[in-house]
Order: C-alpha cells, then sequence, then structure tokens
C-alpha cells in the first residue's frame, strides 16, 4: 500500500465510529480530508459536523454536509483527526496544518478523539517533528526566546497566519520524553495560546495504516 492508500483505508475504518443522528468533530490535514471524502456518502446519518478549520469547513460544505459552530453544540460524539507524530501512550504533535488550536478544542469536546494517520507517522519518542506553538503577534519574539530556554529552536513560519489570527512558531530539535509535562510548560509561557502537544487529551483510539492494512491501537 503506498502512504495515500493507507491514509483512505483508516479514514473509512474510521467510519465506523461515527454513531447516527450525532454531531461529530473533524480535524484538518491531508489524512482528515480522506476521511471527509468518504463521509459524504453517509452523510445522511449524521445531524452535522464542527470542523477545525475553515479549510475543512469549506470541503464539508460542498460535499453538502451541514457544519454547526461549536458554540451551537452541547455534545460531539467523536472527533476524528490525523497527526503529526504519534508514540505508543497515544500521544499527539498536531499543528502542521496551522490549526492546532481548534483542534484542541474540539477534540477537548468530544467524547471520543479517535485518531486516523499512516505508519510514517508512528515514533517511539515525539520530537523529529517540529513543534507547533501558536503564538500572540506581538509575543512571538519573546516567546521564541523563552522556547530556546527549553531546549528547542523555534522558527517563525512566515506568511503563515493561522484562523485565529496569530502566528506559528514551529520548535524543532526536541526529544520529547515527557509530553504532558512539556505540553503545560510551553502553555504556561505568556503569549502562547497553545502548541500542538496532544498528551493531557490524547487520542482514545489510533488507526494506523500499514502495508498489511488497518491496526487498531488503543
Amino acid at each position: 500500500m503506498t502512504q495515500d492508500e493507507m491514509k483512505q483505508a483508516v479514514a473509512k475504518a474510521a467510519l465506523d465510529y461515527v454513531e447516527t443522528g450525532t454531531v461529530i468533530g473533524i480535524g484538518t490535514g491531508s489524512t482528515a480530508n480522506y476521511f471527509i471524502d468518504q463521509l459524504a456518502d453517509i452523510k445522511h446519518k449524521i445531524e452535522g459536523v464542527v470542523a477545525s478549520s475553515n479549510a475543512s469547513a469549506e470541503r464539508l460544505k460542498k460535499h453538502g454536509i451541514p457544519v454547526f459552530d461549536l458554540n451551537a453544540v452541547n455534545e460531539i460524539s467523536v472527533y476524528i483527526d490525523g497527526a503529526d507524530e504519534v508514540n505508543r501512550h497515544l500521544h499527539l504533535i498536531k499543528g502542521g496544518g496551522g490549526a492546532l488550536t481548534r483542534e484542541k478544542i474540539v477534540a477537548a469536546v468530544s467524547k471520543r478523539f479517535v485518531c486516523i494517520a499512516d505508519e510514517s507517522k508512528w515514533v517511539d519518542v515525539l520530537g523529529k517533528f517540529p513543534l507547533p506553538v501558536e503564538v500572540i503577534p506581538m509575543a512571538r519574539s519573546y516567546v521564541a526566546r523563552e522556547l530556546a530556554k527549553l531546549g528547542g529552536q523555534p522558527v517563525w513560519r512566515e506568511g503563515f497566519i493561522t484562523d485565529n489570527g496569530n502566528l506559528i512558531l514551529d520548535v524543532h530539535n526536541l526529544r520529547i520524553m515527557e509530553p504532558t509535562k512539556l505540553e503545560e510548560t510551553i502553555n504556561h509561557i505568556t503569549g502562547v495560546v497553545t502548541n500542538g502537544l496532544f498528551a493531557r487529551r490524547a487520542a482514545n483510539v489510533l488507526l494506523l495504516g500499514t502495508k498489511d492494512g488497518v491496526k487498531t491501537i488503543k
């Protein structure tokens, strides 16, 4: 199986976690896009979707799938999204597409978080993929200095603005041995909106696309 075929396989497998008559949450990125396209075939089963980005919302609307504002929804049955890295504890790095804050909010509201990823995202230790940190624009330089004190090398993602109007610092050369602790430490830096570590709210289920098919890891 190619990488794209693995992504398509896990997207299809995630349909089994969609409960009839509920509102679901959907993330952002190439694997999430495959899921949106698959969801179009069963859109009659659900009330609608809360999207974690404007890009995902537009893709859903093109398929005729109702998109709800999170403030109008009391509960999300399941959140389905990809990852840039995932370890055996189902801790994740997310935010390569820059939607980490909204992804983290939708995940927090959801009863269950199903991560869909191909085997290239599976790692023993998080951090080879640069950790995205969303920051308030005026705090960019200050936050970068503070992140450097933690041992990383922050790089401003120039020319990119998040859906929230903020900036992204991608932190390179981190070897993240304690994801939960680092997530909290970075979030306490003044000017940080949030960072791309999903450890406090890890995935409940990982559907991992491999050359031998889809593996379910809990």
